[in-house]
């Protein structure tokens, strides 16, 4: 018996053995292994823009062809329930809201009338359940104008994200974008015009938030800010070890299953963090000026992909879209999206996520290979893998 031939064929065994070693349990060691080093601000994800928008009815979209075409060529998208876009692979959500402290406000918008004044058939009752009637924040497009909505109120859209949560509780961040809906700045309040924001309005708002979900399922300023005085230090220190210091952008180890809220618009930033210096206490990452003391989010719609590396390299979650009013899906024309995938943006918005191509050509943005998520292509640290973030859609 030749006993180097037995030690070569025990060799060959355990090579064996080895490589038919349950692949799962090895991915799952490594990407646990990448989630310790990876941060929020270096990934880069797919959104939807108008999340809650579910279209326009028929006889609407008829009035509003007749009276304004651009507009409803712009208003001719529509999207699924939340939790069927965040099983679909979105890991952005937009949410309008507009302050209803009374109720009642948006129960009547006008267009139902100008549809019966025209002649035109009723659509249906956009809502049936009477939830504007109740107060609280409500959520739209546009009042009086384009009002349908898959979830009526503020609290009704955050419970389904939650439950979506729960369900699948190792998911990537979500981000809940905010957009607060009120007339011009400085304009006299109407009795048929929307309520403005104030800070006790924000201080409401906050509220609604944290009466869905938990303090440990929300990633805070303050949780980001940490010891330093501002955001801007603190995310300039991201996985940075300073002794005695804490703050800067979460793990991926710390931040799974959780929800993260960003502000849209900059006008109202003032008003936010009144009292709130550098967003003490508050909830929602303000859209701030870059180096401001709230700023550790931003927005670069238009994407410039020279602006958007530079600030992601400065530690900036940013937010930039691929498409806008419909035009790239009908030419299918993903120029925009190019830059915006090249770019350090962590947030893609569009209006046409990969389970939900346009009508006209199948335009759909994609991340390579489809994954949910990826390396942020300028910022991500070296070694990082792809398909260990959140490789597969959500059956």
């Amino acid at each position: 018996m030749n006993l180097r031939n037995i030690d070569m064929k025990n060799i060959l065994w355990a090579a064996l053995i080895i490589i038919l070693l349950p692949s799962c349990a090895v991915a799952q060691t490594t990407a646990s292994q990448q989630d310790q080093v990876v941060h929020i601000n270096q990934i880069q994800v797919i959104g939807s823009h108008n999340s809650y928008h579910t279209g326009v009815a028929p006889s609407e979209r008829k009035l509003i062809e007749q009276q304004n075409p651009k507009a409803m060529r712009e208003l001719d998208y529509a999207h699924p329930p939340l939790d069927d876009q965040l099983s679909g692979g979105v890991r952005q959500l937009e949410i309008d809201v507009y302050a209803d402290s009374k109720g009642g406000r948006y129960s009547h918008p006008a267009i139902v009338d100008k549809v019966s004044q025209a002649g035109l058939p009723p659509d249906p009752d956009f809502d049936p359940q009477h939830e504007m009637d109740k107060p609280g924040f409500k959520v739209m497009h546009v009042m009086n104008f384009d009002q349908r909505s898959s979830c009526h109120t503020f609290i009704a859209c955050l419970t389904i994200i939650r439950n979506w949560s729960q369900q699948h509780p190792h998911h990537l961040p979500i981000f809940i974008l905010v957009e607060t809906k009120q007339g011009r700045p400085n304009a006299p309040t109407t009795p048929d015009g929307p309520e403005p924001f104030t800070s006790r309005t924000f201080d409401a708002l906050d509220a609604e938030i944290r009466s869905v979900f938990q303090e440990s399922e929300i990633i805070t300023p303050d949780q980001v800010r940490g010891s330093y005085d501002t955001l801007p230090e603190a995310i300039q220190a991201t996985g940075k070890s300073v002794r005695g210091r804490s703050g800067g952008w979460p793990t991926l180890a710390r931040s799974r299953g959780k929800v993260v809220f960003l502000m849209d618009q900059k006008p109202v930033t003032p008003v936010y963090t009144a009292e709130h210096l550098a967003l003490r206490g508050r909830v929602i990452f303000t859209n701030a000026e870059p180096g401001a003391p709230d700023a550790a989010f931003i927005e670069e719609n238009t994407p410039n992909k020279e602006q958007i590396d530079m600030l992601a390299r400065e530690g900036y979650l940013i937010r930039t879209r691929t498409d806008d009013g419909t035009e790239e899906a009908r030419n299918n024309d993903y120029t925009r999206a190019k830059i915006a995938l090249s770019s350090g943006a962590q947030i893609l918005s569009t209006d046409y996520p990969p389970a939900e191509p346009a009508k006209w050509s199948g335009f759909s943005i994609t991340l390579p290979h489809g994954v949910i998520a990826r390396c942020n292509p300028i910022i991500a640290p070296s070694g990082c893998i792809d398909s260990l973030l959140e490789p597969s859609r959500t059956k």
